[in-house]
């Protein structure tokens, strides 16, 4: 399933940039369970086109298949984080890393957030249908 949501984002359209996840030296909580958790990061042309392609086709498929080939938390997780960038050069998988700590500490803000709790690319709340 995962080399057909990597081909699916590459056929979007929307994809700018993916970060691969090797040699990356994972944080000792970010590993959980047996073996690595599944890790990407992407960067792609706008907040919508990320919510689209999250909630459709494989990727979606993906989601609702979770339970089939991930183990399960027992406690409530956050499993992503999201953020607005300018260079691309500033995107890495040591900021992914701390966004995602910031925003278990602190909440959604404009620096780290999820879907539910979205700001758009002047730092407003927004909604994402």
């Amino acid at each position: 399933m995962g080399n057909a949501v990597i081909r699916e984002t590459a056929k979007s359209g929307q994809l700018i940039e993916v970060f691969s996840p090797d040699g990356v030296p994972f944080p000792e909580e970010a590993k959980k369970g047996y073996g690595f958790p599944i890790l990407t990061l992407t960067v792609w042309k706008s907040l919508q086109s990320l919510y689209h392609f999250t909630y459709s086709g494989q990727h979606r498929q993906a989601l609702r298949d979770r339970s089939k080939w991930m183990e399960p938390y027992q406690e409530k997780h956050l499993s992503y984080v999201v953020w607005w960038t300018a260079k691309m050069k500033d995107v890495t998988w040591e900021e992914a890393f701390e966004r995602y700590n910031y925003y278990i500490q602190h909440g959604p803000t404009p620096y780290a957030f999820d879907f539910k709790h979205a700001f758009d690319d002047k730092v407003e709340v927004c909604l994402i249908k």
